[in-house]
Parts: structure tokens; sequence; C-alpha cells
């Protein structure tokens, strides 16, 4: 009888790790995801410039602490695509990408 307790026991550990082990990797999976929107007066801003800088679209995402530059507004042009537009702290912008940067349009 006791063996069969130790049994239990060590294939209710054995689950437990296994599902530990699942939660931090499933935990750890999105860790890359976390991108913060910009919002409030900056969004205003930063979607005018973006805006201004394509000349058409509409803004379909954003994202502040972008790794291009401070602010990353991503605009659906009319044709379709998507242009993510970098600018930095100050509105200014810094270049874009369209459709993951096979086409960049880099404005100096």
């Amino acid at each position: 009888m006791k063996r069969k307790g130790n049994w239990i026991v060590g294939a209710g550990l054995s689950a437990a790790l296994i599902g530990g082990g699942t939660g931090i990797a499933v935990a750890t999976t999105g860790a890359d995801d976390n991108e913060t929107p910009i919002s409030g007066p900056a969004l205003e801003k930063a979607s005018a410039a973006a805006l201004a800088y394509t000349g058409e679209g509409k803004v379909t995402d954003s994202e502040v602490g972008d790794e291009e530059g401070y602010y990353e507004v991503e605009v659906t042009l009319d044709n379709g695509k998507q242009a993510d537009v970098h600018l930095d702290k100050d509105f200014k912008v810094l270049g874009s990408q369209v459709d993951g940067g096979d086409e960049p349009n880099d404005k100096d």
C-alpha cells in the first residue's frame, strides 16, 4: 500500500512540474509582444505627423518606444498597404517602411 501512495505522490509532483513549466513557457512567449500604444495628445500629434508624411490613409495602430524611433504609427494606405512611420520625441518623421520594409521611404 505504501508503494502505491509513493507512486501517486510522485505522479502528482511530475504533473505539477510539467504544468508549471508549461505555464512559464506560455508566460514568456508573448514577452516581446508588449507594445504600448500612443495615447492622449501625443496620439493626436503623432497621427497628424504620420498622415501628413504619407499624404493619405488611416491610422490603424501605434506604439511608444519603437526600435526605429520614439513613436511608430501604422497607417493603412488607400491602396491597402501598411506604412510604419517612425517619429522622434518631437514628432519629427525619421522615416517609414511600407509592408514590412520592402519599400523604404526615408525622409531627410
